[in-house]
């Protein structure tokens, strides 16, 4: 198999994987099967175009399929690069352990709709793959709304009243922002740089200056409402109606993922870093995502329920991303691209276990979580090394990250960002060393009406694999380092 051939069925694969679920519906082990195969399948694909990319050459750069023109200069195409590589591998390798996640959890829950779950989860990874591999800003814009659109009913999937509204603000926030705001930046960027290609360097140099530069920026941050950016991040605490396993396709796996994707797009590709140094006012946006950074692990540390906290907690981690991209440096680029992976792997655990409680004790509360750790220890162990990886605690996948970023800004200087890294460490620390303290330095108050230990056996195995990712993301991450170094040109 042609790496070509094997980036055109990353599209395929997800929609023939969702008809098929669709079709076997009425007997769960098949279906369910079909979903494992299916992700499997995605994820040899993936790798497949993985290793074209890193060997280079004439195979990397023939990468590039034309799938439809709608007028001269705008077409829908595909391309792979290191940074949609990356994206791709953590999308469809975080599936698979989702997928057997899921089997457990909606089994365990005797969820009802379950088939319209793995088939809209199936579509959702089919718009993260063409987000992933947009050549251009077309077509990322359309995969972006497909993705928007086919979690929509997994938001709702619970049906009642509190899952609707949560789900239509959910769906409204991200259509008012991406069709107000994404839309008609992209417009603009078409109109004075006569293409949407993503280039290396950015195609808006000589294009645009001045304050029409700055506001187009702001345009694009706010409107990729994805990344959550205070004032658009109510969508995100809203979705926590949906059931954990959407929670963690939401933090995790393809949505926020795709948000903070797209603005590291459109900074590295579309306005290009060199550019940007020179963008008047080009601080704002700075501000804005170290504001949303503090604002957020305040309102984290405010949160009784385990997931409000939890989604909070991802809009704070968002913006470590998007303020890394915007201080313009290769190791702050770096450490954004970096924490995209440390950031998934651990906070997928976090909404693993929290869904393994619900399960196990149907524990929903922070202050029910007393002696819990001796109960779970395997849940509450891995919780516990998400947890330290939030903060930025070695051994773990987030003081990679966080040792880039903070390198990046020490490069120019940048004592707003040191000072807002620091003062989110500390307030990360505030809200989730407690519940590692309850669970392990406190008794229950209450006794549960009978025993309980582990989730189902499919729950604690994705918990645990994500986990030592999270550990193997300290370890292990020379190759990711060294790969996106390439890209941006930094000497190794």
């Amino acid at each position: 198999m042609t790496a070509l051939l094997a980036l055109q069925l990353t599209l395929v694969v997800p929609l023939c994987g969702a008809l098929l679920i669709a079709l076997c519906g009425r007997w769960p082990n098949f279906r369910e099967a079909i979903t494992l195969s299916t992700a499997g399948l995605l994820f040899y694909l993936v790798i497949q175009v993985f290793g074209a990319v890193e060997r280079g050459g004439d195979e990397a750069t023939a990468l590039y399929v034309e799938l439809w023109q709608i007028l001269p200069g705008l077409h829908i195409a595909l391309h792979s690069e290191p940074l949609s590589i990356l994206f791709a591998l953590v999308a469809s390798g975080l599936w698979i352990v989702t997928s057997v996640y899921s089997i457990g959890y909606m089994r365990a829950n005797q969820e009802k709709r379950q088939t319209q779950f793995y088939v809209c989860f199936a579509v959702a990874i089919f718009g993260a793959m063409g987000v992933a591999f947009a050549a251009n800003l077309l077509t990322l814009f359309l995969f972006y709304e497909i993705l928007t659109l086919s979690t929509y009913p997994l938001v709702a999937h619970k049906g009642d009243d509190k899952a609707r509204a949560g789900a239509r603000t959910y769906l409204g926030i991200l259509l008012a922002t991406s069709i107000g705001l994404f839309l008609p930046a992209m417009m603009w960027t078409y109109f004075v740089a006569g293409t949407l290609d993503f280039r290396p360097g950015g195609i808006l140099e000589g294009n645009i200056g001045g304050i029409g530069a700055t506001i187009l920026l702001l345009m694009f941050m706010f409107g990729i409402g994805k990344a959550a950016l205070i004032p658009v991040h109510r969508w995100l605490p809203a979705a926590m109606v949906a059931p954990t396993p959407v929670s963690a396709l939401l933090h995790a796996v393809a949505v926020v993922k795709a948000g903070v994707f797209t603005i590291a797009k459109v900074v590295i590709y579309i306005f290009g870093l060199d550019f940007l140094v020179d963008v008047p006012h080009e601080v704002i946006a700075v501000y804005i995502a170290g504001f949303t950074i503090v604002v957020a692990s305040i309102l984290a540390l405010r949160q009784t329920n385990i997931k409000r906290m939890l989604a909070y907690s991802t809009v704070s981690q968002l913006s470590y991303i998007v303020l890394a991209v915007l201080v313009l440096t290769p190791l702050s680029e770096i450490g954004a691209i970096v924490h995209i992976v440390a950031h998934a792997v651990a906070k997928i655990t976090l909404f693993f276990a929290a869904g393994a409680i619900y399960i196990a004790s149907k524990k929903t509360e922070i202050n029910q979580l007393d002696g819990i750790g001796f109960r779970m220890p395997i849940t509450m162990g891995a919780f516990a090394i998400a947890a330290f990886s939030m903060i930025g605690v070695p051994p773990t996948g987030g003081f990679v990250s966080k040792w880039y970023m903070i390198a990046g800004a020490f490069q120019i200087d940048s004592y707003f960002v040191l000072i807002v890294l620091t003062l989110s460490t500390g307030l990360n620390a505030a809200y989730f060393l407690p519940i590692i303290f309850r669970a392990y330095f406190r008794k229950e108050s209450v006794a549960p009406p009978k025993p309980h230990g582990e989730a189902p056996l499919p729950m604690v195995g994705a918990i645990c694999v994500t986990a030592l990712l999270t550990l193997l993301v300290f370890f292990l991450n020379g190759p990711l380092v060294a790969f996106e170094m390439a890209v941006l040109g930094v000497p190794r």
